[in-house]
């Protein structure tokens, strides 16, 4: 098992108005805490990684296949491999989506980042 020095934690933007980081890493799953702004979108797109997507703050619209599902706090959601999906938020929002298995093309970007 990996673990995330905290002090090497930065926030990566990932499209206007949502920044991520990774918050843990394990050799199967990885943990990557998100603000989305008011009023950000993020675009449609797949990834063949399993992701759970936790509100933690505010509230998250996911379209799944075109199909919205609304997360407020406390509420997850399970995205299979390979889902086309997309997110809003109308307020801010916090989230921790976790990735099975880890997301390659976001621990580039964090180590591009230290």
């Amino acid at each position: 098992m990996s673990e995330i020095n905290k002090s090497e934690n930065v926030w990566i933007p990932i499209c206007p108005g949502l920044k991520r980081r990774t918050i843990a890493l394990g050799e199967k799953m990885m943990q990557v805490y998100v603000i989305l702004d008011a009023g950000a979108r993020m675009p449609e797109h797949s990834h063949i990684h399993e992701q759970i997507c936790t509100c933690l703050k505010g509230r998250i619209r996911l379209i799944v296949k075109g199909q919205p599902v609304e997360l407020s706090p406390g509420e997850s959601f399970i995205l299979h491999s390979n889902v086309p999906h997309a997110a809003q938020a109308d307020i801010e929002t916090h989230v921790v989506d976790t990735f099975s298995p880890p997301r390659e093309d976001m621990l580039k970007l964090d180590e591009e980042n230290r």
